[in-house]
């Protein structure tokens, strides 16, 4: 048997975010960024529910720290950013946002290098852009 090499995390892995119900904030994640529960737990020490998500893409996770009282952080301009598959695949993520509640701005067009892009408040009040052509992973390999 040859010998384990301990996975090192390096670069942005993670980013955390306080949030009033775990359950419901798993929901939009689960809806709008296509992420899964990759770790969950109770912290021993505090007795707060903490919860890792993931889409798979890349090793980073949100974070998500169950809180009594939430003040949202990523607020526009402060978000996270989900790119998508297609322009339809924007629009589609939309209109269901917009049928419950959580569009804050609808989809344009903002060219290169930008893309095209909307905000979603999550249940706690930060805010999520989708787009489509940000080209941000061509920009760091080329970068």
């Amino acid at each position: 048997m040859g010998k384990e090499v301990a996975m090192v995390d390096l670069g942005l892995t993670h980013i955390a975010l306080p949030v009033a119900d775990v359950e419901r904030s798993i929901a939009f994640y689960r809806a709008y960024a296509a992420m899964e529960v990759i770790h969950h737990r109770v912290d021993q020490a505090t007795g707060v529910r903490v919860v890792w998500l993931s889409d798979h893409t890349r090793p980073f996770a949100i974070v998500l720290i169950e809180q009594a009282e939430v003040q949202p952080l990523l607020t526009p301009l402060a978000h996270l950013g989900v790119g998508c598959k297609s322009r339809e695949a924007v629009d589609t993520l939309c209109n269901l946002a917009r049928q419950e509640g959580c569009l804050l701005q609808d989809p344009q067009d903002s060219g290169y290098p930008v893309g095209y892009w909307a905000f979603l408040r999550d249940p706690d009040g930060h805010t999520l852009e989708l787009s489509y052509g940000q080209e941000i992973g061509l920009t760091v390999e080329t970068g």
